[in-house]
């Protein structure tokens, strides 16, 4: 019995082509992915492109960015920034370096918040939301205030302790809301619109307790700037501790370090405000007594000019007045028509001057003299051409083999080879010649040959 083994040999590649296989299996599972990291050994050749690696705690990769993808860039990358990139996983083929080949670069954490902050200021200051103009004044006395915050915050406890004292009869409505996460920016704009729709406040208190950047920016979100802005209500901003600025701040018609200093701004003091009603009552009844002291000499005034003054006099003078102002009136008129009259003639005479008619006829000339010209000039051309074509053809003629045998010459040739017969060396008897003629041709067959 005979075994048959059989070796099977792997298939052998080059390093070349194992390194464009992997390139394009890293192009096909990570055509696109988000990398965080920081930026570390940062060049920029001449070339214009980037070079760079990210890293975090336990690993590096490099990357590249083409200067043409460099036009989104919102920020210049350094080294030690942290940031996320947008890139397609690649494989540089002649080194065999995995790298990232980046498309976009953003900062990452509390830097990209920061800049999107200062672009939504920069944006809204430039469309004119912050100016001065469009602030509203604060109520001296409002009727009711309302308030736009957590229902269950330490900024809703402050706010109604300091309102408490400051002027307890004035009635406090509560908008509660989201001051944080995803829906809060949604609770506030339509808390707003509420409040603007009901029209039951005569002054809105929006804010909330401190934090952190990520956990105010609710109150940088452009919709709550555009809400606040759009509020026909006074809107006073009191987000977070008194270092802490907001876009809502810059938009709001007054910002209040802290929410119990909102309330002071919103609250007057009602101490204060009974000595003044004391005093502004006191004040009243003086300028009431002297008021109609004054109605009354006006009063007998007016009677003694109305006595004085005829109404027909002032009737004629009004008249006269009128007839005077038609005058002019019409004066005015016939000289401002004659005005635009001169005018509409010099620049009618001007626009005349560039009349494209003339310059159509000019060149309409021109091209009928031109076509003149062509016509005569391949007339021309045709018959030079028919004259050297006619003398062409009778030299052709005059030396045609044809043209002598017309005269009663004879061509003769071999009849098995056909060639030209010019000497009796070529014939034997017995051959077969062909004669031909002007007009036709003969056999024959030698018999006899003469030298």
């Amino acid at each position: 019995m005979t075994s048959l083994s059989v070796s099977i040999q792997p298939k052998i590649i080059t390093v070349t082509q194992l390194n464009r296989a992997t390139s394009q299996v890293l192009a096909e599972h990570f055509f696109s992915v988000l990398v965080e990291g920081e930026v570390s050994n940062l060049s920029v050749p001449s070339s214009g492109h980037i070079y760079f690696s990210l890293k975090d705690a336990n690993a590096q990769v490099r990357c590249a960015m083409f200067r043409t993808r460099q036009s989104r860039l919102t920020f210049k990358p350094e080294n030690g920034k942290q940031v996320i990139v947008k890139a397609q996983v690649s494989l540089y083929e002649p080194r065999g370096d995995y790298q990232l080949i980046v498309e976009s670069i953003e900062e990452a954490g509390d830097g990209l918040l920061r800049r999107q902050f200062d672009a939504l200021k920069l944006k809204l200051s430039e469309q004119g939301l912050f100016d001065a103009v469009h602030k509203q004044s604060l109520p001296t006395l409002p009727g009711t205030i309302g308030v736009i915050t957590s229902p269950t915050g330490a900024a809703i406890r402050d706010i109604l302790t300091v309102l408490r004292r400051r002027f307890a009869a004035i009635p406090v409505i509560i908008y509660p809301v989201a001051v944080q996460g995803e829906n809060a920016k949604s609770d506030i704009v339509s808390a707003i619109g509420i409040a603007n729709r009901d029209q039951q406040c005569d002054v809105i208190i929006l804010g909330r307790g401190g934090g952190s950047l990520e956990d105010l920016w609710t109150f940088n979100e452009e919709i709550v700037a555009r809400a606040i802005f759009a509020s026909k209500i006074p809107v006073i901003s009191a987000v977070g501790h008194e270092t802490d600025f907001t876009i809502a701040d810059f938009v709001a018609d007054l910002r209040a370090a802290t929410p119990s200093a909102a309330a002071e701004h919103a609250s007057p003091d009602q101490q204060q405000w009974l000595s003044r009603f004391i005093y502004l009552e006191s004040r009243l009844q003086q300028q009431q007594q002297s008021k109609l002291n004054y109605k009354q000499q006006t009063l007998d005034w007016l009677t003694l000019r109305l006595q004085q003054q005829n109404p027909s006099q002032k009737l004629t003078r009004n008249l006269q007045r009128m007839d005077e102002l038609e005058t002019r009136l019409k004066l005015a008129m016939h000289t401002q028509f004659r005005h635009r009259s001169a005018m509409i003639e010099e620049k009618s005479a001007k626009l005349w001057q560039h009349n494209p008619l003339i310059s159509i006829n000019s060149h309409k000339q021109r091209q009928d003299y031109l076509s003149q010209r062509l016509l005569s000039y391949t007339t021309n051309k045709v018959e030079l051409l028919k004259q050297r074509l006619l003398n062409s053809s009778q030299t052709l003629h005059a030396v045609s083999p044809l043209a002598t045998l017309s005269r009663g010459y004879a061509l003769t040739f071999q009849a098995s080879s056909g060639k030209i017969i010019r000497s009796t060396e070529q014939l034997k008897p017995g051959d077969f010649v062909e004669t031909r003629l002007a007009q036709g041709r003969f056999g024959s067959q030698i018999t006899t040959i003469e030298h």
